[in-house]
């Protein structure tokens, strides 16, 4: 049985709190597919934006949708990646 990988990131998050992880915690928060698990979402980062993930959290907020806060490693830096995909 062969598994397909599809993208399942739909898009970051824009908020203070999100903003304030990216530059105090090296942080980047994401929602992605309600079927999305953390190795999914860590392979999906990664391949899409060429950084290292350390670590992935993945929690429901009020709203029912699946958020993934995505840690970087130290080599990366969150903030590049947000104005990159132009988030700040």
């Amino acid at each position: 049985m062969v598994f397909k990988m599809e993208a399942k990131i739909n898009y970051p998050v824009i908020s203070e709190k999100a903003v304030n992880m990216i530059e105090t915690q090296n942080k980047i928060t994401f929602i992605v597919t309600k079927d999305a698990t953390k190795p999914e979402v860590k392979k999906a980062v990664e391949d899409r934006y060429k950084v290292k993930v350390e670590k992935v959290n993945i929690l429901k907020d009020m709203k029912g949708r699946k958020k993934a806060i995505v840690k970087l490693t130290k080599e990366f830096k969150a903030s590049e990646l947000a104005s990159k995909i132009g988030m700040i």
